[in-house]
């Protein structure tokens, strides 16, 4: 839906992230600069990246020459900062350098790398980690693109200085299974950003091809202020919109008619989600499940995620992988004919006072140690492309990767500003429904019980959406053997004229008894399948902290069965949110997988505000 929440808050209203966003793209010009010298090592044209710029393909590559004995202890800590994407490859670089001898001013070095998403990432270097002890900050950040360097240091002051050592390469492609690229002829010859992106809009392309069983087109697409992948999606919207993928800095953003036209390529998103791995982990479990169309038919992702994806390996919050057989269709990735972005993986040593001198130079050792060739063994292994473009030929080979890439230009940062600022205005309304457990096990707690903080995190959530979104709510629970009460509470209808009635009416809910659970989801799904829209994104946002606990009518298996079944023609998506310890968490997973929503955990109550405020972005 593209509700984002700020960088490194997702509790902040949407004035104060798309104000950052604005200013912050404003910086994201160095980044392009650092993409071009990537992509086209031999040109003049801009600055180098970082410690100079990286090889040609014909020029051979530094060799690693560690010294015959280590340094002694204790070792130096090199902490790395990573993001999601490139946290396997930078930790299998760690363990490669500490293979070998280390001695860097007569000190050992242990480098112990961590990950975060890109955006909260960025947030966190420019505040310079505030209440993260010293020597627990990182000397070395690796993104996944130079864009979030720009986007830290206008807030960091010197914490980012320079403009990084491209270290690895990633195409952002569109990755789809391939008996559907195959029916699309797209296996055989690519189509352009603006065929991608009509038949995303022709929602009943499989039936028209003769593939009915695959339902909808499903297209999903993450977030252009937390992840890359969705930054360039946004980037490509535009250049289809106006017919030039690779010319956007010529085009006049603001123009109605240009406005229009990405508002109707936005139409054909499914749902936007906070980062990839999201939409690749309900992917697989639909595959898991024997017709991973029922989830999706295409998401724009980093070829790297298709490799991952198409060897058994997922994440469920981007974090954790889990590995597993092959899936029983892999997805091909998908290299429009217009270009593509790529993403250069930057990393950038620290210029925050908690870095010493001897961090600097363990830091500037193991990045050296990056370029060489062992070390681009390694980044090829990862499944990046290397700095000077090659590939491992397992790796392309399982990950679909296309010999050669055609790269698009990083637009200017003024365009960049006018896209990222104007995604609240282009981007799919949602249609959403809250639906709250108000059980008597939620006023149990003593002081602020979990009712009340379920109703001011649903309040801080409001800040998410615009007027035109459609958000109603409804509640659920019953006495003794009487009804569902009270059922909808205000109904779904445009913020801009129920948001105060919405508010007021939370504010009276008490709580009554029992948990009608299963009842609840069945009738309130069944509800907003019939109010379906295909112009909105249609969804429930369950919060409950219990499980099922009568006998009226429903259970599990049933609504499953309902829940898969309206997927196919009019999906409602149920975002489920399990609240306290006591929280039914297999049945809440369920539900959502059977929707082909996400499942949020919330059972440490103190997290509620901001697990519900990443759910919210995840329409």
């Amino acid at each position: 839906m593209g509700r984002r929440h700020a960088a490194t808050d997702p509790s902040y209203p949407r004035w104060v992230w798309i104000a950052a966003a604005a200013t912050v793209a404003l910086l994201i010009v160095g980044g392009a600069f650092v993409l071009r010298a990537l992509i086209f090592p031999d040109s003049t044209d801009g600055p180098s990246a970082g410690n100079g710029s990286p090889p040609s393909p014909n020029e051979p590559l530094a060799q690693d020459s560690p010294p015959a004995v280590a340094g002694s202890s204790p070792c130096i800590a090199l902490n790395i900062l990573t993001s999601l994407e490139n946290a396997d490859m930078a930790r299998a670089l760690a363990a490669e350098y500490t293979a070998k001898p280390r001695n860097v001013d007569g000190k050992c070095v242990t480098p112990e790398v961590t990950q975060e998403k890109s955006g909260a990432a960025a947030g966190k270097v420019a505040a310079q980690f505030p209440g993260v002890p010293a020597g627990d900050r990182p000397a070395v950040w690796l993104p996944d693109s130079s864009a979030w360097l720009q986007i830290a240091r206008q807030g960091g002051g010197n914490t980012v200085p320079g403009e990084g050592t491209s270290i690895a390469r990633s195409a952002i492609v569109v990755a789809m299974p391939e008996t559907m690229a195959s029916a699309l002829g797209w296996d055989d010859q690519a189509p352009s950003w603006s065929d991608v992106f009509k038949m995303a809009g022709e929602q009943d392309v499989w039936e028209r091809l003769g593939h009915g069983e695959w339902g909808k087109f499903k297209f999903g697409k993450a977030s252009p202020l937390v992840s890359t992948a969705g930054l360039m999606a946004l980037a490509a919207s535009y250049g289809a919109a106006g017919g030039s993928v690779g010319g956007l800095d010529a085009m006049d953003l603001k123009a109605s008619s240009l406005v229009d036209k990405v508002r109707a390529v936005e139409l054909g998103t499914s749902h936007y989600m906070a980062t990839p791995e999201h939409f690749l982990w309900h992917a697989r479990e639909a595959d898991d499940a024997g017709n991973v169309a029922e989830f999706l038919s295409a998401v724009i992702v980093d070829e790297k995620s298709v490799w991952d994806y198409n060897r058994g390996v997922v994440s469920e919050d981007g974090t954790t992988k889990q590995a597993g057989p092959a899936p029983k269709e892999p997805l091909r990735a998908i290299y429009p004919s217009d270009g593509v972005h790529v993403a250069d993986n930057p990393a950038v040593v620290l210029g925050g006072d908690w870095v010493d001198s001897l961090q600097r130079s363990a830091a500037q050792d193991f990045l050296a140690f990056a370029l060489t060739e062992q070390g681009q063994n390694v980044v090829k292994a990862s499944g990046y492309r290397s700095i000077q473009g090659e590939l491992d030929p397992g790796v392309a080979g399982t990950g679909r990767y296309a010999q050669t890439l055609q790269p698009l230009p990083l637009p200017k940062a003024e365009t960049l500003a006018a896209m990222q600022g104007s995604f609240p205005d282009v981007r799919k309304r949602a249609r959403a429904l809250f639906l709250v457990d108000i059980s008597e096990s939620m006023v149990q707690d003593p002081g602020a019980n979990k009712l009340q903080r379920a109703k001011d995190a649903v309040v801080k959530a409001l800040d998410h959406f615009t007027g035109e979104d459609e958000i109603g709510l409804a509640a659920f629970s019953h006495e003794g053997d009487g009804p569902l009460q009270p059922g909808i509470v205000t109904p779904v209808a445009p913020l801009k004229s129920n948001k105060a009635d919405l508010i007021a009416k939370l504010t009276e809910l008490k709580a009554v008894e029992a948990t009608p659970l299963f009842e609840a989801v069945s009738r309130f799904a069944g509800e907003q399948a019939k109010g379906y829209k295909d112009d909105f994104i249609n969804t429930i946002v369950l919060l409950s902290d219990g499980k099922n606990d009568t006998r009226h009518p429903g259970d599990l298996g049933g609504v499953s069965e309902q829940l898969s079944h309206q997927n196919h023609s009019t999906p409602v998506l149920v975002f489920t949110l399990a609240y306290g310890p006591d929280a039914d968490v297999p049945t809440l997973l369920q539900i959502a997988k059977a929707s082909g929503a996400h499942y949020y955990d919330a059972t440490d109550p103190n997290r509620l505000e901001e697990v519900l405020g990443e759910l919210v972005t995840s329409f």
